[in-house]
């Protein structure tokens, strides 16, 4: 019978979790520092004007690059809590500037990734108790939940998908730009294509991701990023909980429960219920 080398599985979820959230606030740290103009859109849902949020911007930008970093260097939870929470509100600022909803739920990565690295590191049980200390990859077999984990990055990856097929089938501006930037001839039905494919795969992932399509939706995922006009290689840094959640899920995807036991059988010989 083939048995699942739990732990190597779980190593390498860690790692590729960690360097991906690390991505993702790096990348968007820089367009603080860089002051991105849209970003006033964004202070002025808190009444904030633009001279004041051009002021705030390179600070807030060195704030989440210092956290990106300590994710590589010194990875605790309470990063990762700031994280989430972080994540998910200034995703959330963008429908609430005015933007489309599936802005934020395409963005499932930035906030998502962290929550995900939070689950397969013992989730928040007894989390008061390790804040500060120091996260590695020897995650203990009664604590990580491959189950728990494997949900949330399917949920995840349905929300990320579908949040970009979504803007597709709006035809958010940008998109349609790349795709003629691109010389596709019909910029407008490309998208509508896309969408389509991506809200299909989305719901493919929710219901039963396999590791083949995973691997074609990764690559899509990587590449596609490639070619936004503006900033195209912190675009590209930023977007690293989109891949991550997918690559985790990838991984993830190797300790496959036995359909009668639900069962996972380590490579000590034990079996971990799913």
């Amino acid at each position: 019978m083939h048995q699942i080398d739990e732990y190597t599985v779980e190593r390498k979820m860690y790692q590729c979790l960690r360097i991906v959230v690390a991505m993702c606030f790096i990348g968007h740290g820089a367009f603080g520092i860089m002051t991105k103009p849209i970003w006033c859109n964004y202070f002025a849902v808190f009444g904030i004007g633009s001279g004041l949020a051009y002021r705030l911007m390179p600070f807030v930008g060195a704030f989440d690059i210092l956290l990106g970093i300590l994710m590589l260097v010194r990875p605790m939870r309470i990063i990762l809590l700031w994280l989430v929470g972080w994540g998910l509100l200034t995703a959330s600022l963008r429908p609430l500037s005015g933007e489309p909803f599936p802005e934020l739920i395409e963005r499932a990565g930035n906030f998502g990734a962290p929550l995900a690295l939070l689950l397969l590191c013992g989730g928040f049980k007894d989390i008061s108790h390790k804040l500060f200390t120091r996260m590695d990859s020897r995650i203990s077999p009664t604590t990580a939940s491959p189950g728990n984990v494997m949900v949330c990055l399917r949920i995840l990856g349905f929300l990320l998908l579908t949040g970009h097929g979504w803007l597709n089938l709006l035809e958010k501006k940008s998109l349609v730009n790349q795709y003629a930037g691109l010389g596709f001839p019909n910029p407008a039905n490309t998208a509508i294509a896309i969408g389509l494919f991506e809200l299909t795969a989305a719901v493919a992932v929710l219901i039963r991701p396999f590791r083949p399509l995973l691997f074609i939706l990764l690559l899509w995922k990587t590449g596609s990023e490639l070619f936004y006009p503006h900033y195209g290689l912190f675009e590209w840094i930023e977007r690293g909980g989109s891949y991550g959640v997918l690559l985790t899920l990838w991984f993830a995807a190797e300790l496959k429960p036995l359909s009668k036991t639900k069962t996972l059988f380590r490579s000590d010989g034990l079996t971990v219920p799913v």
